[in-house]
């Protein structure tokens, strides 16, 4: 309880660390939230008084799952190295390409048990990452306690609505917590939060600042005519929250054996595929704000991939849990040789279905007759980018008229707008924004997974053969990746422009500092080699504007907003924002 009221333990890092990790940040998404960031925080204090009387939340806290029914083998780690650790028939080491590969078998309890002992210091970082990345979006401490008792009744009956199975594999997995931020939550209760906090975010800011795109492609857009599917996560919580994806391979006592790419901590799936052949993947959708927390979606697709082995029961699986958040869920299938999209919301459920074609794709609007007249929908699709890199997408299959592995990668890869515009390294309207946690090809008949390296989906996809992994095979070589088929990384991240983009995200962050702080000066030579740095990104004119607006700089500024506005700019909003400040500058210059 002496926790509880401080705050200052709400993350561990220092000023100069948060500083650091701040400089790795390639964009801010505040400067276009800032309408938005007014009302949340009214909802926080709104929900904040309710909590106080909320019986709801009493009952929630003091939740802890029923787990006497499932046998249990506290797991002694073996450490054979710093990178390779065991546990009976439980694995989890790192190749080569930095990739950790963690493969964990049991009762759901003993599965959390195993996942947790293993990866119990990686896990324990993300967090702490998270965490700190957290307080630097609500730095505030006062704000930060209104967001923990909004968090506690948001989450109120999130238990109600997550399987006891999973709840059995959280209540081991959090076993492994950290005891740091027990102030926020039960270690139990802050891991099921953890795992909804994608869809936290998405339902309190309608984040969609950025988008993933996937696709599945079979008979005459493939080379062999077999089912291939790929996708981009676009989910950025810093480059260290990148740094250590996980690959889990899990040989559940009941159900389906499947590959999950995350990180540790998480047993939900965001991308991944089982033993039968059915993928699936996530792509946020537009949403309204919901008033409780139900089943995070990423549990959703984890049952799917255990019990699911085809398109058919994984709609029936969807169909039945209650969700929070707009999402597509592409779904491909082996035994159906098929995909199809699966669009869930609080209040509406459709499947997409593609007729006389075989390929689907998804970026982040609804497609099928469900969501037709939804008004949501149709803002996100004239708004956003989404719908440019549906038309992207759709450039490249013209350019690619059958795909294999390499050449998805390459479209995975592509940085370039629509006719081969250069839009600026990290633009959105992009189909490679330069910030995926990672990007996946998945190959359902031949079972075959390719999984990229960091940094982002430029590095080396390592291939992974799910039959011989699922397999005595395995188990005597003791190897996971099947390292011949891997795919080359891209020669990009050897270049000189790609340097240049790391170097643009460090000063990004120094201008964005100038911007908040009138006392800090750049220099012209700065502005000047900043717009350098990512020459093509309408984002670095305008930026620009806004310092010289700050510093009273007029003329300076109207000629930098100016430019923006002839440059490929993200999103209808960010255009008007452009506009805004223009016309601004203007006013002043009268």
């Amino acid at each position: 309880m002496k926790k509880e009221n401080n705050m200052q333990s709400f993350v561990i890092l220092n000023e100069a660390k948060r500083n650091e990790e701040s400089k790795l940040i390639c964009r801010d998404s505040s400067y276009r939230q800032n309408d938005k960031r007014h009302k949340i925080k009214a909802l926080f204090f709104f929900f904040f008084i309710l909590s106080l009387t909320s019986c709801g939340i009493r009952k929630s806290i003091k939740h802890v799952p029923d787990v006497k029914q499932y046998s249990l083998e506290i797991p002694k780690v073996n450490k054979i190295n710093d990178s390779t650790f065991s546990f009976n028939e439980n694995y989890l080491t790192k190749n080569r390409q930095q990739l950790w590969e963690l493969y964990i078998k049991g009762n759901p309890l003993q599965l959390g048990y195993n996942n947790g002992a293993l990866t119990q210091n990686l896990m324990q970082k993300q967090e702490e990452i998270f965490f700190s990345k957290v307080e630097g979006f609500v730095p505030s401490k006062f704000k930060q306690n209104l967001l923990r008792g909004f968090l506690k009744w948001y989450n109120r009956k999130m238990y109600l609505n997550v399987r006891e199975d999973d709840q059995a594999e959280l209540y081991g997995l959090s076993r492994y917590s950290s005891d740091t931020y027990d102030f926020i939550a039960p270690k139990f209760l802050r891991i099921m939060y953890l795992h909804g906090a994608h869809d936290i975010g998405h339902a309190m800011q309608d984040l969609m600042v950025v988008g993933c795109t996937s696709l599945a492609v079979w008979n005459e857009n493939t080379d062999d005519g077999d089912l291939l599917i790929g996708r981009n996560f676009d989910f950025y919580v810093g480059d260290d929250f990148a740094k250590n994806k996980l690959i889990e391979f899990v040989e559940p006592e009941n159900g389906i054996p499947y590959l999950s790419v995350s990180w540790p901590g998480m047993i939900g799936v965001v991308s991944g595929m089982n033993k039968e052949g059915i993928t699936v993947t996530i792509n946020a959708g537009k949403s309204k704000i919901p008033l409780t927390a139900k089943t995070p979606i990423s549990l959703v697709t984890k049952e799917i991939l255990q019990y699911a082995a085809t398109i058919d029961e994984a709609i029936a699986i969807a169909k039945k849990r209650k969700v929070f958040v707009s999402e597509s869920i592409l779904v491909g299938s082996a035994n159906d040789k098929n995909a199809v999209i699966i669009e869930v919301s609080p209040d509406n459920f459709g499947v997409y279905k593609v007729e006389n074609t075989s390929r689907v794709f998804c970026t982040n609007h609804f497609q099928s007759d469900a969501y037709q007249d939804d008004k949501r929908n149709q803002k996100q699709i004239a708004e956003s980018h989404s719908e440019y890199r549906y038309e992207k997408l759709q450039e490249l299959l013209q350019e690619n008229k059958k795909l294999n592995p390499e050449k998805m990668a390459a479209i995975l890869r592509d940085r370039s707008g629509l006719k081969g515009e250069k839009i600026g390294f990290g633009n959105e309207k992009a189909i490679n924004q330069l910030l995926a946690h990672h990007a996946v090809i998945f190959s359902p008949q031949k079972k075959l997974v390719w999984i990229s390296s960091n940094p982002y989906q430029l590095g080396e996809f390592v291939c992974y053969d799910l039959n011989e992994i699922f397999s005595d095979k395995r188990l005597k070589n003791g190897e996971f990746a099947k390292s011949d088929l891997n795919i080359a990384k891209d020669p990009f991240v050897d270049s000189l422009e790609y340097e240049n983009y790391e170097k643009f995200k460090f000063a990004s962050w120094k201008i964005r500092n100038a911007i908040d702080e009138s006392d800090i000066i750049l220099t012209n030579d700065f502005i000047l080699h900043y717009q350098s740095l990512n020459v093509d990104f309408w984002e670095v004119y305008y930026q620009a504007g806004k310092y010289y607006l700050r510093q009273k700089e007029y003329a300076r500024a109207k000629i930098e907003f100016e430019k923006a506005l002839t440059k490929e700019i993200t999103t209808v909003p960010d255009k008007e924002n452009v506009e805004k400040y223009l016309r601004k500058t203007l006013k002043k210059l009268k």
